[in-house]
């Protein structure tokens, strides 16, 4: 009776590699309604991002699709070798397409730890947090829109950002990146990392920058060749999808 169960359990434990194409057709007629058809959402969230709310690896997004959670319903009608082969497809829906890139890598490395990168930003476990983490950001971004943040930050800041300047009734003016806002407060975090509250009716003056941050343009002030091995480190920033 144990080998029997045994020999019954071997082809669920042996699956085949994730088949994708396979997985693009389930998602096509299973998950597509809600997802839209290539991923970008609708009545569900879009895909087409390198990371998942609710899948930090490919076990636990397989996981999720089998079982399910919140408004999505479970597959777990779906076999194990075309559960993998659906994730494998989500997966491809975030990732950017493969670049050949004129710089070097390790050179560039040494490039954002010289111009002073870190100071604002962690990438690989280094740095300070004042600026996004760069641990993934060549999962997300193209070298096209890196070299343009480089060049001219300020053209490609995420909707809900903002510079802001809060003058207090008594005591210096901070200037920060807006964290958290209601109606009565609002919460700064300012260059060197400190975390700022201020009650809106106690400020003299509370003005939204719009079109700046706080990080500065490298344009012209980079040489062509750093630039590039600067672009090849970030995009070969993958982290652990």
């Amino acid at each position: 009776m144990r080998l029997l169960l045994l020999t019954v359990a071997i082809p669920v434990l042996l699956t085949a590699q994730p088949d994708a194409s396979v997985g693009k057709r389930i998602f096509e007629s299973q998950c597509a309604l809600c997802h839209g058809q290539t991923g970008g959402g609708g009545r569900g969230p879009s895909l087409n991002r390198a990371k998942l709310a609710h899948a930090a690896d490919d076990d636990a997004l397989r996981t999720f699709i089998s079982q399910g959670g919140g408004d999505m319903p479970g597959a777990r009608q779906l076999h194990p070798d075309e559960l993998a082969g659906v994730a494998a497809y989500v997966r491809s829906l975030g990732a950017m397409p493969a670049e050949t890139l004129p710089g070097d890598p390790v050179r560039g490395a040494a490039v954002f730890t010289a111009r002073g990168c870190p100071a604002c930003h962690i990438a690989e476990g280094r740095g300070e947090g004042f600026g996004p983490e760069l641990t993934a950001v060549g999962a997300r971004r193209n070298s096209a829109f890196l070299r343009q943040t480089i060049l001219k930050p300020a053209s490609s800041l995420p909707p809900d950002f903002q510079y802001v300047n809060a003058v207090p009734a008594t005591g210096p003016a901070v200037r920060g990146v807006r964290v958290n806002e209601d109606s009565f407060t609002i919460q700064l975090r300012d260059p060197a990392g400190r975390y700022h509250s201020f009650r809106k009716a106690e400020l003299k003056e509370l003005t939204v920058l719009h079109g700046q941050t706080p990080m500065p343009s490298y344009e012209g002030r980079i040489p062509a060749a750093e630039l590039d091995d600067l672009i090849a480190y970030l995009a070969a920033l993958k982290g652990k999808l």
